[in-house]
């Protein structure tokens, strides 16, 4: 209850209270589906859930009586001979949901929570994805007057297609027609409780137009009342003992994988911690109820919870409000479910599954990275094709293969250096870096080992010229290496060295030395391969500052920066995108600064704040000018007045950068030295005492 608040209380409660009258008829079909009366899935809603609210980590989960677990009970009660809805299967069912809590317990001990950590953001949507798809598949014939189906994609197709035989008209516009009507609702409208409206037109229709007697189905009565205690038949037990365990087992897999996942993306979503240990507790503990009652293993219900997120749950007041809800139903409602079509609450379900489907993330994935579109895709299929337990097995496998992938293919590039600039850049980044003289610098951003060597000794070897002389490796983001790595740099070392290249390692942590004298490589810190940083491998070969550059001469080198070095940020933040940003951006002011009141040097500032999404460098603020004034000639053109004020106070925003520019000049900060020097001699003069404390100070600095 930690995310309780008092202002979003009457949420909370609305919230319950739609849950429980829409797990109404999902409970109802579902508990048919496992093989027991439609009154024990309305049990399953009251105490199990609440149990459920007391020790689960998740402020807004739903808990209830879902579409695998009761399928996967169902299917077995058929296989063990046993008929659904006889006094044997009603005794059988709670036996298996009492073991399947004591699976879960044990799951809760050996701490496999854990499991999710491994489980990858692609593998996640497309599995909650491919469920919602599944449990739709599964429930579209009862919105044109249909049996629901069970199983896979082709199974539940199959099943669609024949009950179209079934088709009946009127039902098809209640449920079609709901599923519209809430989907623009929830676009237009979404606070607005459309689910619990179209419940009571639904009823309303049964009531005054008899609707039923146009061939559409209602619920089926149900029992009033509120639940016994059941104790489980020992004997029955022992009887089907090895078909129970096995079948609570792939019930407990299944729970766990599905609750889990599905929890852990609604944390991610609204950015809260779940402690997916004490997640499988609560399991455990609502599925105890849930036996105690009678009732079939209880899942978390991912429809439900995209309602409860709808109407804007927080807390698990929601819980308690729906088992309230619930018992009031059983206690003095029951007459009333008679008059509820099953079409529309049919479509108030179909509609919640519909907004759990991970639509945003597979578009965002397509359009930047095609790899993790492909992992989202094969989960999604993977659940839909082959199931919960198989689809979760693939997710893991391709969330390990995708780490694999990472190791194997880290990010690497040859780097160089922008005249005038500190550090090394991207040489296929940055139109302005360019190559030391007869140097190949490679940037490895990854542990060195086994899987990955071929491609550092392949991407080297390649990028050597005919006047290479020196190359080093920037390994700063090498970690780790292994003994295969570290064999092969000796072997790559010696192999450079007869042509007549000399080879060097710098930038990386410490411990790689440590591996490197451990795995007998020992020789290539001996022999001065091993640098602390690449201006000393420079040095080392001979190469000295100012560094000489391909395709620019020493003289050159600070002109060169004044006039070319436009989009250094830019172009290092978007790319090959950058020009077209820049042009954006200098647009976007244009439009602001011909529609504002002022024109002045401040508000040339102010609308670059505006538009900018951070503080620009000079150079990218010059060339934002210049482009802006290009387009305040074509707004000239179309008539804007002040366009000649606003040109003449950019002119003046030049200047001031321009001078700033200026003040980088090696004169310039050679004249900054000199005055550091003629301050010291002021303060030897006028204040010795201070002098000689700064002499003092800078002494032991350098000792």
């Amino acid at each position: 209850m930690k995310q309780f608040r008092k202002d979003n209380l009457a949420k909370d409660i609305l919230s319950g209270i739609i849950v429980a009258l829409v797990s109404i008829p999902i409970s109802m079909g579902y508990a048919q589906v496992a093989g027991l009366p439609v009154t024990y899935g309305l049990y399953g809603s009251i105490f199990p859930i609440l149990v459920y609210s007391l020790f689960t980590s998740s402020p807004q989960f739903v808990f209830g009586v879902d579409a695998t677990p009761a399928a996967l009970v169902g299917g077995a009660l058929a296989s063990l001979g046993i008929t659904a809805g006889t006094p044997e299967a009603m005794e059988i069912v709670p036996i298996i949901t009492l073991v399947t809590a004591c699976w879960l317990l044990v799951f809760y001990f050996i701490k496999a929570g854990r499991l999710v950590n491994y489980i990858s953001t692609p593998v996640m949507g497309g599995f909650i994805s491919g469920i919602g798809c599944t449990i739709i598949l599964m429930q579209v014939p009862k919105l044109f007057g249909g049996s629901p189906g069970t199983g896979e994609l082709f199974i539940l197709l199959i099943n669609i297609w024949e009950q179209l035989a079934k088709f009946n008209l009127v039902s098809a516009i209640l449920g079609f027609g709901t599923v519209i009507i809430i989907l623009v609702a929830k676009k237009h409208i979404p606070k607005f409780p459309m689910s619990v409206v179209l419940m009571a037109v639904g009823a309303g229709l049964t009531y005054f137009f008899k609707i039923d007697q146009y061939g559409v189905a209602l619920l089926p009565t149900v029992e009033k009342g509120m639940p016994r205690l059941v104790l489980p038949n020992v004997s029955l037990f022992l009887q089907h003992a090895e078909d129970i365990v096995v079948l609570s087992l792939t019930v407990a897999l299944v729970i766990v994988a599905q609750t889990l996942l599905a929890t852990n993306n609604y944390a991610l979503k609204y950015n809260y911690k779940i402690n997916n240990n004490r997640e499988i507790l609560a399991y455990a503990a609502g599925n105890t109820a849930g036996a105690l009652v009678g009732c079939c293993p209880i899942n978390g219900s991912v429809s439900r919870t995209g309602i409860a997120d709808q109407y804007g749950c927080k807390s698990q007041v929601m819980s308690v409000s729906a088992s309230a809800t619930m018992v009031v139903v059983l206690l003095f409602g029951t007459d009333l479910l008679a008059y509820l079509p099953v079409p529309v609450l049919t479509g108030i379900v179909m509609a919640a599954l519909i907004g759990i489907i991970e639509f945003g993330i597979a578009k965002k994935m397509w359009q930047s990275d095609k790899h993790e579109f492909l992992i989202f895709l094969t989960a999604f299929l993977g659940v839909l094709i082959l199931g919960t337990i198989y689809g979760v097995i693939l997710g893991v496998i391709l969330s390990f293969i995708a780490v694999i992938i990472r190791a194997v293919i880290p990010p690497k590039s040859f780097v160089g250096i922008i005249p005038g600039h500190e550090g090394m850049y991207t040489l296929t980044r940055h139109r302005d870096a360019k190559p030391i003289k007869h140097t190949v610098i490679y940037r490895f951003s990854g542990n060195l080992f086994f899987a990955n060597i071929n491609t550092f000794q392949q991407d080297i070897e390649s990028a050597i010229k005919e006047d290479t002389k020196q190359v080093i490796v920037d390994a700063r983001g090498i970690g780790n290496i292994d003994i295969t790595a570290a064999d092969r740099l000796l072997i790559l070392n010696r192999n450079l060295r007869n042509q007549g290249i000399h080879f060097y390692i710098a930038e990386h942590v410490e411990a790689v030395n440590d591996q490197l004298r451990a795995y007998g490589a020992g020789s290539l810190i001996e022999e001065g391969v091993v640098r602390r940083t690449i201006s000393l491998a420079l040095r080392a070969a001979g190469v000295e500052k100012p560094y000489p550059l391909e395709g620019i001469s020493k003289d050159e080198e600070f002109p060169y920066v004044e006039e070319n070095e436009r989009l250094a940020e830019f172009e290092w933040a978007f790319g090959e995108g950058a020009e077209a940003k820049m042009e954006q951006f200098a647009l976007e002011m244009a439009e602001q600064l011909v529609h504002s009141e002022g024109h002045s040097v401040e508000d040339i500032v102010e609308a670059e704040s505006d538009v900018l999404p951070t503080r620009m460098g000079l150079f990218d603020e010059d060339e934002l000018l210049e482009r802006l004034e290009m387009h305040l000639t074509e707004l000239e053109e179309q008539g804007y007045a002040d366009i000649e004020e606003i040109e003449e106070s950019i002119e003046k925003r030049r200047k001031i950068i321009e001078k700033k520019i200026a003040s980088l000049s090696p004169e310039a900060l050679e004249m900054l030295r000199h005055h550091r020097e003629e301050i010291e001699e002021h303060l030897k003069e006028e204040h010795r005492e201070l002098y000689e404390r700064m002499v003092e100070i800078r002494t032991h600095i350098e000792k």
